[in-house]
């Protein structure tokens, strides 16, 4: 797909509004993870260095309208930090103050608008919330990933109104997944994770004839041994998609669909929970599963460190309880220690990764989950298609 990028279009001295991605989670009011902010800040500099008036904008969290508590101000402040530059904060997305502030602000200034959420029109695409946002720029950069697979004003409602092209992590992203759905080193190997198999189901029926093996971990597990005729207990199962499960099962590649071998159990869904390791064709009555047991683990690794291709997507178990950790670190080390071009997404597994000291050990890591998913089954995103118009000078 084509689409201008920085090196395309004239950005020196003008009003830049840039999409970023700063949707990070907040604990006390404070970001408890930097990685999207740290994400955005090589985009923010070249922006700077060619004398932009830098106007970002993103969302945070799902807010059903102005809430105090998903401000971006803490955002703000800590891009402040990391980058070692001044950041404005404004406390709207559009209207006088945004306009004012803009029009104060010199080349190479730096100004965080509100939460794009906060605006009604946001979510739908709103002509007039699309048209009020490109008012305050003469070019647009879209470099959230991780939100280019939503078609909001935001993302693709402004692009069709002024100059618009990917920013450089856009194009990082592109570059490292179009390995993956164009031109796969072999063999080819894809482990995915997550609670629901719905999230998945789309992607793995679009890899499952590309790959060599297709790793699948996590609570979506469950619907896939349940879709087996296995017994799973009270783990979590989704009955609408079975159906559809075994179609993917039964089909001509669904022998490349690995599933686990041993579950790690407990009585309950809690942290403090007693773990106890059963095959997966046999999860008692009254046991819910948590994590793949070490066996799959182990399995699981092994394939990975012979890849020579990997995409890895979601938590093998619920990894931020530390009795149930134990698979998804496991397969993390292994991504690590693989030889393989190596891309990583979802928050979860990226966060596994920090969580270990593993992240630099990758080829890519991904800031966007939903959105690699999406890319890696279509080949396309919203936001891209509508980048792709200007390409021609429209």
């Amino acid at each position: 797909m084509a689409y201008l990028t920085l090196d395309d279009i004239d950005v020196a001295n003008k009003r830049v509004l840039l999409r970023a991605d700063l949707n990070v989670p907040l604990v006390g009011g404070e970001v408890a993870d930097d990685f999207r902010i740290r994400s955005s800040l090589p985009t923010i500099a070249t922006l700077r260095n060619r004398g932009s008036i830098v106007i970002v904008i993103s969302h945070l969290g799902r807010p059903a309208g102005p809430d105090a508590s998903l401000s971006l101000r803490p955002i703000a402040e800590k891009m402040a930090e990391l980058g070692g530059f001044p950041v404005t904060h404004i406390g709207a997305s559009i209207g006088p103050a945004a306009e004012e502030a803009i029009a104060r602000a010199a080349g190479g200034e730096v100004i965080l608008l509100e939460n794009t959420r906060f605006e009604e029109g946001e979510k739908t695409n709103d002509p007039a919330l699309a048209d009020a946002l490109a008012k305050l720029a003469e070019v647009f950069v879209l470099d959230a990933f991780g939100s280019a697979h939503r078609a909001h004003a935001s993302t693709v409602g402004v692009s069709g109104l002024i100059p618009s092209a990917a920013g450089p992590l856009v194009v990082a992203e592109l570059e490292a997944l179009n390995k993956l759905l164009y031109e796969p080193e072999r063999p080819y190997a894809v482990a995915l994770g997550g609670a629901k198999v719905s999230d998945k189901l789309g992607v793995m029926q679009a890899l499952l004839p590309k790959v060599d093996v297709m790793l699948a971990g996590g609570g979506m597990c469950f619907t896939l041994l349940a879709a087996e005729g296995y017994e799973v207990g009270d783990s979590l199962v989704e009955e609408d998609m079975i159906k559809d499960v075994r179609k993917l099962l039964e089909s001509e590649w669904g022998s490349r669909l690995s599933l686990p071998t041993d579950i790690v159990v407990a009585p309950s869904f809690a942290a403090d929970a007693e773990p106890t390791v059963v095959p997966s064709s046999n999860i008692p009555s009254g046991s819910v599963g948590l994590d793949i047991g070490p066996d799959a683990a182990e399995l699981f690794a092994s394939v990975i460190r012979g890849a020579d291709s990997l995409f890895w997507n979601g938590p093998m178990g619920v990894f931020e309880w530390e009795a149930f950790r134990a698979g998804t670190e496991t397969v993390a080390r292994g991504v690590a220690e693989s030889e393989a071009f190596s891309v990583v997404g979802g928050g979860d597994s990226v966060a596994a990764l920090r969580t270990l000291g593993l992240e630099t050990e990758v080829s890519h890591l991904s800031t966007g989950g939903g959105a690699g998913l999406e890319y890696l089954e279509k080949g396309t995103l919203p936001g891209l298609e509508a980048l792709s118009r200007w390409v021609d000078g429209a």
